[in-house]
């Protein structure tokens, strides 16, 4: 049974750092497709992060120079590096996973993410 378990979420002043964690278990991880998404208040759910072992991580316009997708693919876990946090960063972020770049099979059910003006 795969699961996705994020944590690390908080509420920071804008300008300021969280870094957000997921643990991967029941997949083979190294060989899945991670990433990042987050959905805000009356917002549809974006892409952030992501990254595909071992080519080069991807990132939203919005997120691109602030935030860091890595991994550890020996303790199957996925983190997110978020530096200069906005207000416009608030949101509930989910980690995902998928086999291939075209598809997310397993979604974990958020963390919350508060950026104070």
């Amino acid at each position: 049974q795969v699961q996705l378990v994020e944590s690390g979420g908080g509420s920071v002043q804008a300008g300021g750092s969280l870094s957000l964690s997921c643990a991967a278990s029941g997949l083979a991880f190294s060989t899945y497709r991670m990433g990042w998404f987050r959905q805000a208040p009356g917002k549809e759910r974006e892409f952030v992060a992501g990254s595909r072992f071992p080519f080069s991580s991807t990132y939203a316009d919005s997120v691109k120079g602030r935030f860091t997708i890595s991994r550890d693919n020996a303790k199957n876990m996925l983190y997110l590096q978020m530096n200069n946090l906005k207000a416009e960063d608030t949101a509930v972020y989910y980690c995902a996973a998928g086999a291939a770049v075209s598809t997310w099979s397993y979604w974990g059910q958020g963390t919350q993410v508060t950026v104070s003006s």
